[in-house]
């Protein structure tokens, strides 16, 4: 536990930067909450690095859980290469994780973020407590391909409108998801010092890959996941389409679903103010 001359943060803007070396990576994470116990490490979507997980989320779960984020191999302040696959990404997150001394843990992740997740229980069943997949679908799934062409085309919406591009990707074009949009990209700037490397377009251009070649893969088998899961989406998501939620929750036993009306990828942080609650609570020990 916290020494008692230790304060506990847990304000994802002030969490402290920090790095761990494993298999001759040196992996950028970020912890906060009270320590001690199982934490729960989240996994983040595509593009992403440290900076783009919303406080709103984080910070609800930091304080009753040690909390810890990090950047894939190749990706932010992390070195090494984004790898060809997920799995591969899987193996990298089981290094960082073993690294930092846990042979349990709990599982927060979103988008890409989710398919790494599966992969790593798939291969580490007994590693993981707790799961939560939102914004996310299985290995395989239907249209899950398609990310490539809908992601290059809201980037290029983004650019012609002079938005950040997440604010068409994760959210719907109407009055209701432009104003969730903006509101998020704010959020993601509350943190002003430290903050992570952006990602590479290499990196990038990796990910995108990897992501197709999961959608194009034949499916895992899922029963192995007995864990008490929760599964989250929007009912409009154009990137990870929202059926594959659905089918999630199907092919996971006891598993528990939330769809979001009127929301799109983004739909958790779109309904922040209901969601965090209840995530923080599945996640309470």
């Amino acid at each position: 536990m916290n020494p008692a001359n230790e304060a506990v943060i847990t304000s994802y803007a002030k969490a402290p930067a920090k790095t761990i070396t494993a298999g001759g990576v040196t992996f950028a994470y970020r912890e906060l909450g009270p320590k001690g116990g199982v934490p729960v490490v989240f996994f983040v979507h595509l593009a992403a690095t440290l900076d783009n997980w919303d406080p709103r989320i984080i910070d609800p779960i930091a304080q009753s859980r040690h909390v810890i984020t990090f950047d894939q191999q190749g990706v932010g302040a992390s070195s090494g290469t984004v790898p060809d696959t997920l799995e591969e990404a899987a193996d990298d997150a089981y290094k960082f994780i073993t690294a930092l001394g846990f042979d349990k843990i709990d599982i927060f992740s979103f988008s890409m973020g989710g398919m790494i997740a599966q992969d790593l229980i798939v291969k580490h069943p007994d590693l993981v407590g707790k799961l939560v997949l939102t914004g996310t679908g299985a290995r395989g799934g239907k249209d899950m391909d398609k990310v490539v062409g809908v992601t290059y085309y809201d980037i290029f919406r983004s650019i012609m409108t002079r938005s950040d591009p997440k604010e068409f990707l994760f959210f719907n074009r109407d009055s209701v998801g432009k104003q969730a949009g903006k509101a998020f990209v704010e959020r993601l700037k509350e943190r002003t010092t430290d903050r992570d490397k952006p990602i590479s377009n290499k990196a990038f251009s990796r990910q995108l890959k990897a992501i197709q070649r999961y959608g194009r893969s034949a499916p895992s088998d899922l029963s192995v996941i007995t864990h008490p899961t929760l599964i989250a989406n929007g009912d409009n998501d154009r990137m990870v389409p929202s059926i594959l939620s659905a089918d999630l929750h199907q092919r996971i036993k006891g598993s528990e679903l939330i769809i979001y009306p009127n929301s799109a990828h983004g739909g958790i942080f779109q309904y922040w103010e209901k969601f965090a609650p209840i995530a923080a609570k599945f996640l309470t020990i």
